[in-house]
């Protein structure tokens, strides 16, 4: 096939009817059918896949964008490759070649290894740049790709947007390698009218802030190190390192985003609080609360993204199911009592009570909350915030909350005997109460109360409930395959429970729609302990965890490694994951 030519529709159209993917009728519809001013720029497979044609070769599927690109690639022989931004080098990835360079010619440089240097584009046919990009890059090879032009056109913006933002920021401060060169970068955009040299960093923020929106981050964090800094996102429970950049560039986009989070820029030496309110590119109006830490090395700033829709959830989104939805309706429709949801951070605490009480609070019921601090503005619930600085608790909190003529009180934690002693006189006088605790599973929630200081009398006489969750990454759909189970991890998870060794299970494979994890997205497992006659008995007379264990085994109530369990029977995840996450005690 001849080279150094630039494909076009009409070569597109051609060589798709000879391919037997398309009929001459499609082909007439395109090449009569007026572009649009927008669409002029538009690469001819993306012009084309705007149709939606029935794929001739496939009748089932469509020819989207992507199904194209693969064509292609068996046309040019190049592999077809699909970009990961997370794992991208943008500074070694844009010392490549100028931006111009990468325009003028439809490139972008995509892969650095140590022997060859991948280079993506979209027209595969175009080799003049070759001999261009080859003396400056040996000893290494030039291996060609071909890219979505979707994603080129996107990333040769980006990438280099990125790089003239890190650079800018270097050259509009004299980098000098102490103290003093960093203290003096902090201070950018200390003023109101930011000049021109703090444009770089604004741009930096707005990037992060973006990305980590687009790959559903649910933490940001800023790390200062020696000479460099990172930031890493938390995707699914797990931290990936995005970017490394100078340490002064990371101070100074912590700098910009103390002053949108209200925080005392000057003060460098003790952690602060903030918040801040964004848009994501969906247009959601999303809340990040921030919280710094003075390092060695500089200020850490970690931002934790409150997204609206992970926040609030249906029961079946969070992973509830069959009797375990029943019975938790059923417990949340007690009018007064303790409800208690229990894990270590992180492990979805929040979103299950947030989800529940966004399903309480109807136009009948008053629903108060403490919190510290306020995670999502809910305009059906009144929300209160703990504020150290004027003595204000979560005691003090439910102290106050009483006097609102309550139904249902939700207390962000209990941390205390102040708290836990205030959130019973609550459920006592007769108001529903839900809070959390950081225990291990459920059983062991009621003895932290004793250990608090309750008398067990009065957690028999108000718990009504406990529930212990923790989050397992899902396995993704597109690339899990099956495989034969390890009777030991199984037997070791089960332990004496009887429940049956499934022939197979699943497990994570890796694939360009989860980035080569293996997971796509997060489902909550729950152990769920009402408290029955027996167990308020046993509770009642401050028994051992060993006892309270025992109960809930003869009463049915399944651990937590049991939920895990299923959740490996079902397909969901795999038995890696649940031994990852869940207590084996």
């Amino acid at each position: 096939m001849t080279f150094n030519f630039e494909i076009d529709t009409t070569w597109c159209l051609e060589q798709l009817l000879k391919d037997g993917r398309i009929t001459e009728r499609d082909r007439g519809l395109i090449q009569t059918t007026h572009r649009q001013r927008d669409q002029l720029k538009w690469h001819a497979l993306q012009w084309i896949a705007n149709f939606n044609l029935i794929d001739q070769a496939h009748p089932q599927s469509t020819l989207t964008l992507n199904r194209l690109c693969q064509w292609l690639s068996e046309k040019s022989k190049l592999p077809f490759y699909i970009i990961d931004p997370l794992k991208a080098d943008v500074t070694a990835l844009t010392g490549v070649m100028s931006q111009e360079f990468a325009l003028r010619n439809r490139i972008l440089a995509v892969e650095i290894t140590p022997t060859e240097v991948l280079i993506a584009t979209d027209q595969p046919f175009q080799k003049e740049w070759i001999a261009n990009l080859e003396s400056s890059l040996s000893p290494k090879q030039i291996k060609r790709v071909l890219l979505n032009p979707e994603q080129l056109q996107r990333y040769i913006i980006e990438y280099y947007q990125v790089s003239r933002a890190v650079t800018g920021s270097q050259k509009s401060s004299a980098y000098e390698r102490d103290n003093k060169g960093v203290e003096a970068l902090l201070q950018l955009g200390d003023t109101q009218t930011p000049d021109a040299n703090d444009q770089h960093i604004v741009k930096l923020v707005d990037w992060v802030l973006q990305f980590a929106f687009e790959q559903g981050t649910s933490d940001i964090h800023l790390e200062p190190r020696k000479g460099e800094g990172k930031i890493r996102f938390r995707i699914d429970g797990v931290l990936h390192t995005v970017y490394n950049m100078p340490a002064n560039t990371l101070m100074a986009v912590i700098s910009r985003i103390k002053i949108l989070g209200r925080m005392n820029v000057a003060e460098k030496r003790k952690p602060q609080d903030g918040r801040l309110k964004t848009r994501t590119p969906k247009g959601q109006e999303t809340e990040l609360r921030l919280a710094t830490l003075p390092t060695a090395f500089g200020e850490k700033l970690v931002m934790r993204i409150f997204d609206p829709d992970v926040l609030v959830r249906n029961f079946q989104q969070l992973g509830f199911e069959g009797h375990l939805l029943e019975s938790w309706k059923a417990l949340t429709s007690h009018s007064h009592g303790i409800i208690l949801v229990t894990g270590p951070t992180g492990s979805g605490k929040t979103t299950t009570l947030y989800s529940s009480l966004k399903q309480l609070a109807t136009e009948q019921v008053n629903v108060c909350t403490i919190e510290d601090p306020i995670e999502m503005l809910e305009p059906s619930f009144n929300q209160m915030q703990v504020n150290a600085g004027i003595d204000l608790g979560f005691a003090d909190g439910v102290r106050a909350l009483m006097r609102q003529d309550p139904d249902i009180i939700m207390v962000g934690e209990i941390r205390d005997n102040d708290t836990a002693n205030m959130a019973i006189q609550a459920a006592l006088t007769g108001h529903l109460v839900l809070s959390t605790l950081h225990t291990n599973d459920a059983p062991s929630s009621l003895t932290r109360l004793h250990d608090l200081g309750v008398q067990p009398f009065l957690t028999a006489a108000t718990i009504l409930g406990v529930l212990a969750q923790r989050l397992v990454r899902t396995l993704c759909p597109h690339c899990k395959t099956e495989t034969f189970i390890n009777e030991q991890e199984w037997k070791h998870l089960v332990a004496d429970y009887s429940i049956a060794m499934p022939e197979f299970v699943f497990k994570a494979v890796g694939c360009e729609e989860c980035r080569h994890t293996g997971y796509k997205g997060r489902v909550g497992i729950y152990e769920f302990l009402p408290l029955s006659l027996d167990m308020k008995h046993l509770i009642g007379t401050n028994s051992a965890l060993n006892d309270v264990r025992a109960q809930a085994k003869k009463e049915g109530i399944e651990p937590l490694r049991v939920a895990g369990a299923r959740k490996v029977m079902s397909g969901l995840t795999t038995l890696e994951e649940v031994l990852r996450v869940v207590p084996l005690s």
